[in-house]
């Protein structure tokens, strides 16, 4: 298993990040990305730090992690440079905190997100058709989220994903050990979202894909 959108207690987690990896090493995941909420107030903070730890832990061989940022509750025109600064500062992997339906998301977020140096845009509620589109367009993941309220619209997602031909990525969101639920229960979530056999399929494979691009 796969899951590329986690936090540890350097945003909102419960574990520092070295115990974060061992739990979900431990529930059978392979691989790893620690994306720590950011805005302008920490993200030179959290980058270094997460860094840090991937590189000690990739020491060992027994998980891969990449670090990574899921730039959180900023406003829209601010998330481009934001995604490129964290480009700069090392992170491997830059989401965005897309607009669930259960926080009061800027509104504007997706399609900011959209339209700038990002990999996924996270639980994006109820993505517009625009939006789809230009995810497709720009092959930028859009989230399958197994996480408790931002889930409550994956059905919506994978209709607007199929409808346009965007790619999508099943992650955890982890926060706590509980958050990694294992392939069985993340199979189940996804055809609780309407997705068959061959989108599940196809969506793990999103994810092997990107992991392999990381490692270039």
């Amino acid at each position: 298993m796969i899951d590329l959108h986690t936090h540890s207690i350097f945003s909102d987690g419960d574990l520092v990040p070295a115990e974060l990896v061992q739990r979900a090493w431990a529930a059978g995941y392979k691989v790893l990305a620690i994306t720590d909420h950011v805005d302008h107030s920490n993200i030179d903070f959290i980058i270094p730090r997460i860094i840090k730890v991937c590189s000690k832990v990739n020491q060992q061989g027994k998980i891969k992690v990449f670090p990574g940022v899921e730039i959180t509750h900023v406003a829209p025109a601010q998330i481009a440079a934001l995604a490129l600064e964290a480009r700069k500062l090392g992170a491997k992997i830059v989401v965005v905190h897309g607009e669930t339906i259960v926080e009061p998301v800027p509104a504007g977020t997706n399609l900011a997100a959209l339209k700038s140096s990002v990999d996924i845009l996270a639980h994006p509620g109820l993505l517009t058709e625009k939006e789809a589109r230009l995810a497709a367009d720009r092959g930028i993941y859009l989230e399958i989220t197994t996480r408790k309220g931002h889930s409550f619209t994956n059905g919506h997602v994978a209709q607007m994903a199929r409808k346009f031909k965007a790619k999508l990525i099943l992650n955890n969101d982890a926060h706590s050990p509980a958050d990694f639920v294992g392939k069985e229960k993340a199979e189940r979530i996804a055809r609780g979202a309407g997705l068959n056999s061959r989108d599940i399929t196809a969506m793990f494979e999103n994810s092997r894909r990107m992991v392999k691009k990381l490692q270039v």
